[in-house]
């Protein structure tokens, strides 16, 4: 065989398992037009399930108060603007003066507490399922995994008090946490991550705002790399923490960013949840409790402020 034949079938034998190897994440295990991800797991069995769970009846607002000084990731800002309309000059409508005010929102969708979907991330341009991002991405809207098609989500949600287990008021910025500390501490509060859960992490990171909005943003402890590939395994619904990204930032290779965006949206189709307000919930030791949420159904939007609420 000729040493030029030769090259060519390594290469050729290179490339065959170099993209075998970038599509094995692809298509999903719900199929391979599926658009929900994670969400497929959702229905009357976890919410009957996670229904044993309420003990108190107390409930707890997940969501942050979000406003123009809310640290965003940039460009993104947010703020809202409120009119009367038809009323200059102290009009009034009909003849019972019936007065009234409208407010329009001129801003990010990725502001405060939000949920990611599974349009938000990607690896080379491929998103959740393997989709190019040509064939769904518009700037009017994605025809795909918008939040217009996210169910109601009741399910057991599980607070991870990371802060509580490694004994400090607030995590250091750049720590990265993975199964060793994930599994450690869940033993330590006498809970089990289960097949369809919203996994919560509590850092005490969130405490930061109002007081330090740069040191916030500059940098965060977060999910790892194995830690995000962790709880896909155990198959979880979404993941969610006090912080404004998720993830361990700077990351734990220099040369990557937001890779644990990419493992579980476009890999395993396993929702995001950020800027979560775990506070209230580490106060009360609440790990385990009835997680609710109902999105905005804003056809085409790739993420969506949240108020998720909790229920013990």
């Amino acid at each position: 065989m000729k040493l030029e034949s030769l090259g060519a079938l390594i290469l050729l034998a290179w490339a065959s398992t170099s993209v075998a190897a970038d599509s094995a994440w692809y298509p999903s295990k719900w199929g391979k037009d599926d658009q929900l991800g994670a969400f497929n797991m959702n229905g009357p069995a976890q919410t009957l399930e996670a229904a044993k769970l309420i003990k108190t009846g107390k409930t707890y607002r997940l969501g942050i108060e979000s406003n123009a000084q809310t640290p965003a990731y940039p460009p993104r800002n947010l703020h809202v603007i409120v009119l009367v309309p038809n009323q200059l000059d102290g009009k009034t409508l009909g003849s019972n003066h019936m007065t009234f005010a409208d407010d329009i929102i001129n801003g990010w969708v990725g502001v405060g507490t939000q949920i990611d979907g599974l349009g938000h991330a990607g690896v080379d341009q491929l998103y959740y399922n393997g989709v190019h991002g040509n064939d769904f991405i518009r700037p009017d809207g994605l025809t795909k995994y918008g939040t217009e098609g996210f169910p109601p989500i009741v399910t057991r949600g599980i607070l991870i008090d990371l802060a509580m287990c490694m004994v400090k008021e607030r995590l250091d910025g750049g720590l990265a946490y993975n199964q060793t500390e994930i599994e450690a501490c869940a033993a330590k509060e006498g809970i089990e991550i289960k097949k369809g859960d919203v996994v919560l992490f509590n850092t005490g990171w969130l405490d930061l705002i109002g007081k330090d909005n740069a040191l916030f943003m500059k940098t965060e402890p977060g999910l790892g790399v194995t830690g995000a590939e962790f709880l896909a395994s155990k198959e979880v619904m979404a993941v969610g923490a006090d912080t404004w990204g998720l993830e361990v930032l700077p990351s734990e290779n220099k040369d990557e960013l937001f890779h644990v965006h990419q493992i579980l949206l476009a890999k395993n189709g396993v929702y995001i949840l950020e800027y979560i307000n775990t506070h209230e919930l580490a106060a009360d030791k609440a790990y385990e409790f009835m997680f609710v949420l109902g999105p905005a159904r804003l056809t085409g939007a790739v993420q969506m402020i949240i108020n998720p609420i909790a229920i013990r």
